[in-house]
């Protein structure tokens, strides 16, 4: 007797017909091919974010992978780009803005959900927002939310931008999520950019 669990051998002294093996071999086969669609799609990544830029005239010279990095005694899952305080911070995708908040460490902040609701954007280290910029705001790819500083624990010579990216759980929690990196996505908006132009 085989050991295969696809066997239709595994059923002793059962007769079978030439007919219904053929029949089971068909519908075995087929089911096997739905499984194994089943966990492709399952196993398979989402599709990369299509995002825009944060700053104008972002230039991939400028990014540089630090997600991985302590900061501060934990681990950053951010990216920061150095610009001169009061550079305009841009939204980088349609939604809406969930949160305007100083906090310690990014002092003055805005959390932006896309519009799907299914990842949250963090901009930190803002200067000031503009006068139009509230909670519930609807906002499109390219408006300014924000001008670079150094509010929060940023050094007070060195006006940055903070920028991470948070997958939402199914409660969309503003404060938490699965931290996504950053870097390669920009690299890539970056380099698709250039390559347009």
């Amino acid at each position: 007797m085989r050991t295969s669990a696809c066997s239709i051998d595994m059923v002793p002294h059962v007769k079978k017909s030439p007919e219904s093996i053929v029949i089971f071999s068909k519908r075995l086969g087929l089911a096997a091919l739905c499984i194994c669609a089943l966990l492709s799609l399952t196993a398979a990544e989402s599709p990369p974010l299509q995002i825009g830029s944060p700053l104008d005239s972002l230039k991939t010279t400028e990014l540089h992978d630090s997600f991985n990095e302590i900061h501060h005694g934990h681990r950053h899952e951010a990216i920061d780009i150095m610009r001169p305080r009061g550079t305009p911070i841009r939204a980088v995708t349609d939604g809406v803005i969930r949160k305007v908040f100083i906090s310690r460490g990014g002092g003055l902040t805005v959390y932006q959900f896309d519009r799907e609701g299914l990842y949250c954007y963090y901009y930190a280290h803002l200067d000031r927002y503009p006068d139009e910029l509230h909670e519930g705001l609807a906002v499109a790819r390219g408006d300014v939310i924000g001008y670079v500083g150094t509010t929060g624990d940023a050094a007070p010579d060195a006006p940055q931008l903070h920028f991470a990216i948070f997958k939402l759980g199914p409660d969309k929690s503003w404060w938490k999520g699965e931290a996504i990196n950053p870097y390669p996505i920009l690299m890539r908006a970056e380099n698709d950019q250039s390559a347009r132009k």
